[in-house]
């Protein structure tokens, strides 16, 4: 079995190029919500223990997550 140095370093660069854009996407939906929201997301997860945001939080990443997936794969 010999391994092709080339088509390995396209893929870990390809792999590389994908996890940069999804989380840029991330970064960018945190920053939509934060505004859209009337209130600190901050202060209500931490100092207020807001479960039922947090939660919500997590549903808008394991959606983003599944996008970014399926565009790759």
């Amino acid at each position: 079995m010999t391994l092709d140095w080339m088509t390995l370093m396209n893929q870990v660069i390809a792999a590389v190029i994908f996890t940069l854009i999804g989380v840029v996407f991330f970064g960018i939906a945190f920053m939509v919500i934060a505004k859209m929201v009337p209130f600190s997301i901050r202060k209500e997860i931490e100092e207020d223990q807001n479960t039922s945001l947090g939660i919500i939080l997590g549903s808008v990443i394991i959606g983003l997550a599944l996008i970014v997936a399926a565009a790759v794969g």
